[in-house]
């Protein structure tokens, strides 16, 4: 199968960091088809050799397990090519179709790396320029809006110029080993559907946690905020993939359908509900890594008097029969503990305690996301040194590591959305109303919070956040995973 993937923002830092990368890697690992060719579209007046030497000096920076040899550039190079290209102008769009109708690839990937602003821009003048082929796959990154009408416009202007199922709206999270075994976990074995319920289980944490700050993305995060970067799109597609109920098949649509049903359960805010299981917060100075680090309104491009989230806590409530009285925590925040993101599902103790067991202890299944990938799985068992103490119990995990387990065959995030792009799969894409549903859930939010400091709590950078997020989840009687 021949493709061309064309790459706009191919000089931009998602390219470099992200993309180039999970192409190579594909390349390294033989999946990526290889009648294929990489186009880089920027404004820069760059030939083919001066953007691959471009790439080749960027890749310096990323990890060292993905950086090529010099060997191994040489080869993967001889993929890349560069357009020139204003993204304002209808006539460079012409010559873009020019350079692509030269051999007609069986599929043509249009990746939309740029600033958000510019996602209509780019749609339009592909269509006006004929290139929204039915052979064309669109691909969109996040944020796509930043609230419900935004989002509603940029995706019927999509749709004006490409199909439904020509659109792939990415969210990297969707490509983690770990999600992607969640799926396998529920659906393709039988031992824990039966008590994934609100009979068995007595909570559900989501945690995205990072221990860098803003970085350069000052401005950008000003606009943007912890809700709108981390929580309409990554963890409420994680919420989704815990809650669903089985889809009839792993068709796109009938994952995505089973989504759409939990987006459009989730009990929608109020007021009185805003007060009391929403908190938000903003990092102050602190140290991290034995480092001092400065507060989110030191950082560059921050306003002083900023009212930014950079921290976000939710309990959220899902009302359908199957959760009913289950709440799902959500939290994320930048300058905390850790880089650490994971799952908790905590599962009720056993209905009649025959064994002394340590206070608060109960199975729980931990689905780990980030610094790796992998589940534990958390039981009360009897060892030796238990029976001179009578009939009590020690916790016990069962620990599955997929570096260990699957080694080089596991595939990165970026590199599997991209070649189940190349391929035509869905799966693992957001579709609209999916997107939509979700903007509307925080849209109560997003105006509640939109331009005061009214409860935007500081915390120290470094720590787990605000201790309003402890006191939010200690009512109903739980903790976060860290504090118990």
């Amino acid at each position: 199968m021949s493709f061309d993937l064309v790459l706009f923002g191919g000089t931009g830092d998602l390219a470099w960091r992200k993309l180039m990368p999970a192409l190579f890697q594909a390349f390294r690992h033989g999946t990526l088809p290889a009648d294929g060719r990489i186009i880089g579209v920027a404004r820069d007046d760059l030939s083919n050799e001066q953007y691959r030497a471009l790439i080749q000096q960027r890749f310096a920076q990323v990890d060292l397990a993905k950086r090529p040899s010099d060997e191994e550039f040489g080869r993967f190079a001889e993929l890349l090519q560069f357009q020139r290209l204003d993204l304002s102008k209808p006539q460079d769009y012409g010559r873009l179709k020019d350079r692509l109708q030269q051999r007609n690839a069986d599929t043509v990937v249009m990746y939309v790396a740029t600033a958000p602003t510019l996602f209509t821009t780019v749609c339009e003048q592909l269509a006006v320029a004929g290139l929204n082929t039915p052979a064309t796959r669109i691909v969109l990154e996040k944020p796509l809006g930043h609230d419900v009408a935004s989002n509603r416009q940029i995706n019927e202007t999509v749709l004006r110029g490409f199909s439904e199922q020509q659109v792939f709206r990415i969210d990297h999270y969707l490509g983690k080993p770990s999600v992607q075994n969640l799926f396998a976990l529920r659906f393709g074995n039988s031992l824990f559907e039966p008590l994934w319920r609100r009979e068995h289980i007595s909570n559900i944490q989501v945690t995205i946690a990072e221990d860098l700050g803003v970085e350069k993305r000052g401005a950008f995060y000003e606009s943007t905020g912890a809700l709108r970067d981390m929580v309409q799109n990554h963890a409420l597609q994680l919420v989704c993939a815990l809650a669903m109920e089985p889809p009839i098949s792993a068709d796109a649509d009938a994952l995505r359908d089973e989504k759409l049903k939990v987006l459009r359960s989730l009990r929608p805010w109020t007021t009185e509900a805003i007060g009391q299981f929403a908190v938000r917060g903003q990092y102050g100075p602190g140290t991290v890594g034995g480092e001092p680090v400065p507060g989110y309104r030191s950082e560059p491009g921050v306003g002083a008097e900023s009212t930014t989230e950079t921290f976000v806590a939710l309990r959220a409530v899902i009302a359908n029969w199957r959760w009913a009285g289950v709440p799902f925590y959500i939290r994320t925040g930048k300058r905390l503990a850790a880089r650490d993101a994971h799952i908790v599902v905590n599962f009720r103790p056993a209905p009649h305690a025959i064994f002394r067991t340590p206070l608060g202890e109960a199975n729980r299944l931990v689905i780990t996301l980030q610094p790796r990938d992998g589940l534990q799985l958390h039981l009360l068992a009897q060892g030796q040194e238990n029976r001179r103490q009578g009939q009590s119990l020690t916790p016990v995990h069962l620990d599955l590591d997929f570096d260990k387990r699957f080694g080089s065959e596991r595939v990165g995030a970026y590199e599997r959305l991209l070649l189940d792009v190349i391929d035509g799969r869905l799966n693992l894409f957001v579709r609209s109303d999916e997107q939509e549903a979700a903007w509307r859930w925080v849209e109560p939010l997003l105006d509640a919070w939109q331009g005061n400091d009214n409860g935007l709590r500081p915390y120290t950078a470094g720590s787990w956040g605000p201790s309003a997020a402890s006191a939010m989840i200690a009512r109903d009687g739980f903790c976060w995973s860290e504090e118990c």
